[in-house]
């Protein structure tokens, strides 16, 4: 894998060459090596970082709670533990949301059903498919 400036990062994992700055200030990502141009060079390790910032952003892992991941891996082994329950905590609250998303489509899809067979037309509430407190 080669250096590649913050142009080719920030098209290589579609990110604003602005948020990778912002990573780098917050300590999100450690500190970017320069060219004597004073450009930055992203070099293996440092892509590494940034895919795994990505791919928990992509997770919706809150840019705080990176920072702390962040900080926990800087400091070694002795933080598995911290580190490991951060995650399960992001896949549970993940796993709610995938719930409440199917739960919402299985809806939107019953009711489009009422419509496409004309039964809405029928004198049957809008509203009545939308009982949600009883789930």
């Amino acid at each position: 894998m080669a250096n590649l400036t913050i142009t080719e990062v920030s098209k290589k994992y579609n990110i604003k060459p602005d948020t990778l700055r912002y990573y780098e200030r917050i300590g999100l990502i450690p500190k970017v090596p320069r060219q004597s141009n004073g450009n930055r060079y992203y070099n293996e390790g440092l892509q590494g970082w940034i895919e795994m910032i990505v791919c928990l952003r992509h997770s919706d892992v809150p840019v705080e709670k990176l920072v702390d991941y962040a900080e926990m891996l800087n400091q070694g082994d002795s933080t598995l533990d911290a580190r490991e329950e951060l995650l399960k905590e992001q896949l549970a609250e993940l796993e709610q949301r995938k719930s409440n998303l199917n739960r919402s489509i299985k809806r939107l899809k019953h009711k489009i059903s009422l419509y496409d067979s004309g039964e809405i037309k029928k004198g049957k509430s809008y509203f009545e498919e939308y009982k949600i407190m009883d789930d």
